[in-house]
């Protein structure tokens, strides 16, 4: 979208128009919902379509071509998965998300978009641990843990050769150097949109730290 079509703010997604506007009923709702459950951090409401829709979007251009599993750890308030769900509704064949989210009330949200703005995604109240592995070829969370911690959740959901993706602020180097104390890893940090400081971090060969027996 330009300028000049009037969508000011939002013109710097380039999506169809039927796109832009899923999103941006997306925002609405969200607002709606975290006055009563906190789907976003107090604060950044007024900024919800850069700091959330544009920062989740940011994931699908490193993600892997021709991805058809993509599992969202810790999903929280649909940041990125109900923005990548949106974007990626016209694909044919059309990915599967899967929403972990273990607050039952955030759930009830996430269910709800997902049937209205008819997504290709599934919602499990549920907590990380305690699903079966999803074999995901795209394996993502944002705002949910240290990068060590995250790591260990998603070895459990990624399939042979998938890839992490992993939004972090300007502390992404230390924990990088604190994950590579337990796990072994290749990665490529990709600069974010929304922050010069922060980055996407794309996780691949991911496999656990050998030890001597």
């Amino acid at each position: 979208m330009r300028e000049g079509d009037g969508f000011g703010r939002y013109a710097r997604l380039d999506v169809s128009r039927e796109t832009l506007e899923s999103l941006k009923r997306l925002e609405i709702e969200t607002l709606k919902w975290s006055a009563a459950i906190n789907l976003i951090a107090r604060g950044t409401e007024s900024e919800l379509w850069s700091r959330h829709i544009q920062d989740s979007a940011q994931l699908l251009d490193a993600a892997p071509a021709g991805f058809s599993t993509w599992c969202d750890i810790g999903a929280g308030g649909g940041f990125p998965a109900l923005v990548l769900a949106i974007l990626c509704r016209d694909r044919s064949p059309s990915p599967r998300f899967a929403l972990i989210e273990s607050d039952r009330r955030k759930c009830a949200f996430l269910k709800l978009q997902v049937a209205e703005l008819g997504l290709s995604a599934d919602v499990f109240n549920s907590r990380i641990e305690s699903l079966p592995p999803f074999h995901a070829d795209v394996v993502s969370a944002r705002a949910l843990a240290s990068l060590p911690a995250l790591l260990g959740h998603a070895f459990r959901h990624l399939a042979s050769g998938g890839v992490c993706l992993f939004p972090k602020g300007r502390s992404w180097r230390e924990e990088v150097e604190l994950a590579r104390r337990s796990w072994q890893f290749e990665f490529e940090p990709v600069p974010s949109i929304v922050d010069p400081d922060s980055a996407v971090l794309v996780i691949r060969n991911l496999r656990p730290m050998e030890t001597d027996r």
